[in-house]
């Protein structure tokens, strides 16, 4: 019974993933059967557009089929007015327009990477013909209306079946990055009194780096899914806004932490420090939950009142004068770090606010469906 938990929560943890492993099943089966249908020359390309353009997101197959049709259709005009154009009897006459056709459209795909397909559609465009007999016109259109079919029948596959918001997706890459950003200060704050673990601190760095890139093309899809009314979820803006200048704050901590405060300071701040570690990486964990689950946002007393206590201790620190005597760098870190909780607190103010507004808009949805 145990194991069979295990398993069905594993397989619910890669919902996402296996959905669109079954959107991209039913796309391919359902763009053979269609293009079959219409008597296409050939079919494996509508399959394969069917392919690329089923994705992990609505957002994300929108642009994938705009970039695709945009390229193809590009691509076919170029190439097939290159055939009609300019005539050829000879092997190396075709070599001579297959460099024509490859040379500009290769480096018009080298500029913007969305229009790839056209070099593929060109070169397809101008020697099929010479395999199937057919003249260059007929190849551009044949062309064109496979990928149309494979086009269409991804998106509507990607709309129709299993569909995934990136509005969805974009609240677990939030609440990744928040989790990877609480290790990461819960490691700086305690490497003040005994050492970094360097080794952690790149493995969470890493982790937070590339978390951020894949936050940031979720963003990309969720707002193109708004703009065409295909989402109603908020505006990522504010949330994305957040979590990177969170992702700052820990960057400028790592900083100001460099090495251990004297040990004279170590023990007037070493409780203060923990309370500070331990509310704000709570908060940052409860957040991420909130995220990913729709609830309310978690209280944020608990890092007023740590902040606030941290704040007295460093003042009497100053007050004893435990800095003076001191290398200046020492007192630079001392104060940078001060400086970058603050930064730290205020975003995390903010990140209290956009947590709630997302909840909010889960709960107006959930009495929607409600009533």
């Amino acid at each position: 019974m145990t194991r069979a938990r295990q398993l069905l929560d594993r397989i619910r943890s890669r919902r996402t993933q296996l959905g669109l492993a079954i959107r991209v099943t039913v796309a391919a089966t359902a763009a053979y059967a269609l293009a079959t249908a219409l008597h296409l020359l050939l079919p494996l390309w509508a399959v394969l557009t069917s392919l690329i353009v089923t994705q992990m997101s609505v957002g994300r197959s929108l642009k994938a089929t705009r970039d695709y049709m945009l390229g193809t259709i590009g691509g076919a005009i170029y190439g097939g007015a290159i055939a009609i154009l300019i005539p050829y009897s000879s092997e190396a006459g075709l070599l001579g327009l297959l460099v024509l056709s490859v040379a500009p459209l290769a480096f018009i795909a080298a500029i913007n990477p969305s229009l790839s397909a056209a070099t593929v559609t060109a070169v397809i465009v101008l020697l099929v013909p010479t395999m199937h007999h057919s003249d260059p016109l007929t190849s551009a259109i044949d062309r064109v209306s496979e990928v149309g079919v494979g086009a269409v029948t991804g998106l509507l596959v990607s709309f129709l079946v299993l569909p995934s918001r990136a509005v969805r997706q974009i609240r677990a890459a939030a609440a990744q990055l928040l989790e990877l950003i609480a290790d990461a200060f819960t490691e700086l704050l305690a490497g003040l009194t005994r050492g970094r673990d360097n080794d952690a601190l790149h493995r969470i760095q890493d982790g937070i780096g590339t978390a951020m890139v894949g936050m940031n093309a979720i963003g990309a899809e969720a707002e193109r899914e708004r703009a065409a009314r295909l989402s109603s979820g908020p505006d990522t803006g504010p949330l994305l806004r957040t979590v990177l200048r969170l992702r700052h704050d820990v960057v400028m901590i790592g900083r100001a932490t460099v090495v251990p405060l004297p040990v004279e300071v170590q023990m007037r701040l070493a409780a203060p420090l923990t309370e500070v570690s331990t509310a704000i990486a709570r908060f940052l964990r409860s957040a991420a939950s909130a995220l990913r689950e729709g609830a309310g946002a978690p209280p944020i007393h608990p890092v007023h009142v740590a902040l606030q206590h941290y704040s007295e201790a460093v003042a009497a620190v100053r007050q004893d004068g435990l800095i003076r005597g001191h290398a200046s760098d020492t007192a630079e870190r001392f104060f940078a770090l001060g400086f970058s909780l603050e930064q730290m607190h205020q975003n995390l103010c903010d990140l209290d606010r956009v947590v709630g507004e997302w909840s909010e808009i889960a709960t107006d949805k959930s009495v929607r469906v409600a009533e």
